[in-house]
């Protein structure tokens, strides 16, 4: 089970990292929105591993 989290964990922190690389680029017009789409996919991120965290922690203790 503790492979399982630090996988879930893992690849959301390379997803999130990913997100802010990407979100350095900033082009003329797209920089006003910026900051705004890195706090909404920051918080997808963040509901992404509570839910994928309680997912397998459920898989874990029920199925196995």
């Amino acid at each position: 089970m503790s492979f399982a989290i630090s996988l879930v964990v893992i690849i959301v922190v390379v997803s999130l990292f990913g997100t802010v690389l990407v979100a350095r680029n900033v082009e003329e017009n797209y920089g006003k929105s910026t900051k705004r789409n890195v706090k909404n996919l920051s918080a997808i991120y963040i509901i992404l591993l509570l839910v994928l965290l309680v997912g397998v922690t459920w898989y874990a203790v029920v199925i196995l």
